[in-house]
């Protein structure tokens, strides 16, 4: 799983904690710190579909892989994350969370992953945009400033154990997510960048299913 998280988007989604907005609501109120642009747009969001392009770059500055691929997320706990290698069809991972379980499809291995959501990595990009974890419970917040025309939230997982990647940034124009850049604990960093931007709209139920295509290898239950 890990090479997934890597490369998402790392996911995602983003991402993929906004499937708590109730929660999220209620941590705001009890702290008295200043809602971030991440704050603001998680309490608003039901659901996001986005295209994007990732760049992954290694510990040491080389270009590993340049990939995309589309993220469809319905708050909370479920969301679809594509990718592939850039300019190329075939290939790459599918990772589904459909409200009970995490799917994880490597086209290339012709290989299914599957385990109950809430045995997933709590503090990932993916699970923090689907809701399925509090922002404020789970990570670390700080505004990051202003660069390349985006207002910047620099984000860390309070508990390093439990989590995927080191240290994320979101970049939000005029409240909408535009950017994220991802350190993972590798040292690997992936930037992303995310166009086609639909936020609200219907999801159809089928995109947030999943089921295993004839002849690849299954591991793991599902919950049913």
């Amino acid at each position: 799983m890990r090479q997934v998280y890597s490369s998402w988007i790392l996911a995602a989604a983003a991402v993929l904690v906004f499937f708590a907005p109730s929660s999220t609501a209620i941590a705001a109120v009890r702290t008295t710190r200043v809602p971030t642009p991440l704050d603001r747009f998680l309490a608003h969001l039901h659901t996001l579909r986005v295209s994007f392009e990732q760049t992954l770059v290694g510990a040491h500055g080389a270009v590993l892989s340049h990939s995309s691929g589309s993220l469809i997320v319905e708050r909370p706990g479920k969301f679809r994350w594509s990718i592939h290698p850039l300019h190329s069809r075939g290939g790459g991972q599918l990772m589904v969370a459909d409200g009970r379980n995490l799917w994880f499809y490597d086209r290339t291995l012709k290989q299914v992953t599957v385990q109950p959501l809430t045995a997933a990595l709590a503090a990932t990009p993916a699970m923090l945009l689907s809701g399925t974890v509090s922002v404020q419970a789970a990570f670390h917040e700080r505004l990051a400033g202003r660069r390349e025309g985006l207002r910047w939230v620099y984000v860390t997982p309070r508990h390093r154990s439990g989590a995927d990647f080191r240290s994320a940034l979101f970049g939000f124009q005029h409240g909408t997510l535009k950017k994220m850049i991802l350190e993972d604990t590798l040292g690997q960093l992936a930037t992303i960048t995310f166009t086609h931007i639909r936020v609200n709209v219907p999801v159809p139920a089928a995109a947030l299913r999943f089921t295993p295509p004839p002849g690849v290898d299954v591991i793991g239950h599902p919950l049913h």
